[in-house]
């Protein structure tokens, strides 16, 4: 046994466990159903939340509405650093049922919380809860199959993720339209996290071997990344130092940004414009069920094809649906949007933690995959904060106009920046 900043580094096991997707194919299935039900937990939120803070509490401001999704953001951004910490001192499935466990009385805050600051503190903890259990299970894919099927595997979890966002989004809709906003639709949420919590407990596996037993055949993208690393260190490689992990970062910082405005104001744009509240559902839906469906192709083409073009692409494909819903002005022209949106991001999203796997060392990925959640996660609280403050000022268009063109700077960033080599290289010695 040898020690590092980590503390003591065991051994690979030396049998019963092997890495690949199908080597694990049951254990990783069921970790993409828990993926959809931590997925379906934040869909409970997407279409009513920005309905109840303007129809029940009466928020003049938009940037009062969105304080429940910067609570979130930040909650959730600062426990994904300590999840990777966390999973890699202590195993993955601990981190997981605890999560699950935090998120226990979020439904009970949402559907009987008399003012907006219960809101807000049900989206902390929520926050937390996500940060923990979706860091997890991308971890715990990770672990599973190595490093030559890691961008079809990130691409299925988050496909399970965000069509259990889409899914519940519009059912939550249809629940809102003929219950009304309590408590029908936080009652769905209720049920996914007893299911989830059910599940972890008793079915879910440990895979901090299977990491050791990468970690034992890995050769380090370059002599700035071997597994010897501080924490400390890991964090300016992660942010600043490595071109590709620095790139990675920032680019899903941004994409979270215009998912915050998503998520926060799109219901209020299509409300203003007259729609029903069915049709917001399905607005509401579109977007995140295309970006979890794509997931299922772009992830595995990352892998055939590369990281690069397709996060630096998908980024510019978001930033002109983001031009389309801020020019739009009925259902037609916004649901169009809303496609494109979601290819954009199915484009980036899995292949952004694909890329951070290529170059993380297996003994610390779990911390790298952390602060790279830190920083993307943070994109919903800063998304939050610059779009209240642009449209209270200038209007619900104007602000998205202007993350639309922040998306673009980012896609343009990536192109120039990253790394194209970081792509399907199975770094074994």
């Amino acid at each position: 046994m040898t020690t590092g900043p980590a503390g003591p580094r065991q051994r690979p096991p030396r049998s019963g466990l092997a890495l690949g997707l199908r080597q694990n194919l049951a254990q990783f299935m069921l970790l993409v159903a828990v993926n959809a039900l931590v997925g379906g937990t934040l869909g409970q939120e997407r279409t009513v939340l920005p309905l109840l803070a303007d129809q029940v509490f009466h928020l003049d401001l938009y940037t009062s509405g969105l304080t429940y999704i910067l609570a979130f953001g930040l909650a959730k951004a600062g426990t994904n650093y300590f999840a990777g910490t966390l999973s890699d001192r202590f195993g993955r499935k601990p981190v997981l049922v605890t999560g699950w466990i935090i998120a226990l009385p979020v439904p009970l805050l949402l559907i009987f919380g008399p003012s907006w600051g219960w809101i807000v503190s049900a989206n902390v903890i929520l926050g937390i809860s996500q940060g923990l259990t979706w860091s997890t299970t991308v971890v715990m894919k990770m672990d599973l199959v190595g490093p030559s099927r890691r961008g079809l595997a990130m691409g299925l979890n988050e496909a399970a993720g965000y069509l259990g966002v889409a899914a519940t989004a519009l059912a939550t809709g249809y629940i809102a339209a003929s219950h009304g906003l309590r408590p029908g639709p936080f009652l769905l949420g209720a049920a996914y996290i007893a299911l989830g919590l059910g599940l972890s407990v008793f079915a879910v596996k440990e895979t901090q071997g299977h990491a050791r037993l990468e970690a034992s055949t890995h050769t380090a993208a370059h002599a700035g990344a071997h597994g010897e690393l501080s924490n400390g260190e890991i964090f300016m490689l992660t942010s600043f130092r490595d071109k590709s992990l620095s790139s990675v970062s920032q680019a899903g910082m941004v994409n979270n940004l215009n998912d915050g405005l998503a998520w926060g104001l799109f219901p209020l744009l299509f409300a203003a414009a007259g729609l029903s509240i069915e049709k917001i559902g399905i607005l509401a839906a579109v977007y995140p069920a295309v970006w979890g469906a794509a997931q299922l192709v772009t992830g595995g083409l990352s892998d055939r094809y590369g990281r690069k073009w397709l996060i630096a692409g998908g980024m510019l494909v978001q930033a002109v649906a983001l031009g389309l819903v801020a020019a739009g002005s009925d259902f037609g022209i916004w649901l169009g949007a809303a496609v494109r949106l979601g290819l954009g991001t199915a484009m980036v999203y899995p292949t952004l933690l694909a890329a951070i796997g290529d170059v993380a060392h297996p003994e610390w990925r779990a911390r790298s995959v952390g602060i790279y959640r830190l920083w993307r996660d943070g994109g919903f609280a800063v998304g939050a904060l610059l779009a209240g403050v642009l449209a209270d000022a200038f209007g619900i268009p104007a602000a998205v106009a202007a993350v639309g063109l922040l998306t673009a700077l980012s896609g343009i960033l990536v192109a120039v920046r990253m790394r194209g080599s970081d792509h399907m290289v199975p770094r074994r010695g």
